[in-house]
């Protein structure tokens, strides 16, 4: 399960990117936009910062900015940061490994198997999907929402254009699909 941290930390990094072109944002004010605790958001937008992805200016005039495009910041790194291992068990972790204690051959655990699929499968998703690929789906889902809850298709259309990372299409391709 995604930790509240983590999420915290991308609802931040998307804010920040889509106010790319503004002035830097107080960390009041991320905190009142997202509706994350000032004091909690204090500590993971400094994790953040040292780990570069964000950039602070102290005085008039400062706050938070990104430290790179959002293009550049990808989800397994913020995972990574802020939530550890991706891997659900330790013996299918790469960066975390360690023997189950209670597995009597690893070579041969099913459960060890579909874990390292499952693994593969979310680093898949998480080395492709940027800050800005979620800032994209989150507008094509705001432009076109209305348009799929009328036909009663949002489900069934969204993933078409999904495919494991967020693709941006215009409703010309979702008329394509027979969405509407």
């Amino acid at each position: 399960m995604l930790s509240k941290k983590t999420k915290y930390a991308i609802k931040a990094l998307v804010l920040l990117g889509k106010n790319q072109a503004e002035v830097p944002m107080h960390i009041a004010e991320i905190a009142e936009l997202e509706n994350i605790p000032r004091k909690y958001l204090e500590g993971i937008l400094g994790e953040l910062r040292k780990a570069g992805f964000l950039y602070s200016r102290k005085g008039s005039g400062g706050g938070y900015v990104l430290g790179k495009r959002p293009e550049d910041i990808l989800l397994v790194h913020v995972l990574r940061l802020t939530n550890g291992p991706i891997a659900m068990v330790s013996c299918a972790s790469l960066n975390y490994y360690h023997q189950c204690d209670e597995c009597l051959d690893e070579a041969t655990c099913g459960i060890r198997q579909v874990f390292i699929n499952i693994r593969d499968s979310s680093l898949k998703i998480l080395t492709e999907t940027s800050i800005a690929d979620l800032i994209r789906n989150e507008k094509f889902l705001k432009d076109t929402l209305p348009y799929l809850t009328a036909v009663g298709g949002l489900t069934f259309c969204v993933g078409y254009l999904t495919d494991g990372k967020f693709i941006y299409k215009s409703l010309a391709a979702l008329k394509q699909f027979g969405c509407f």
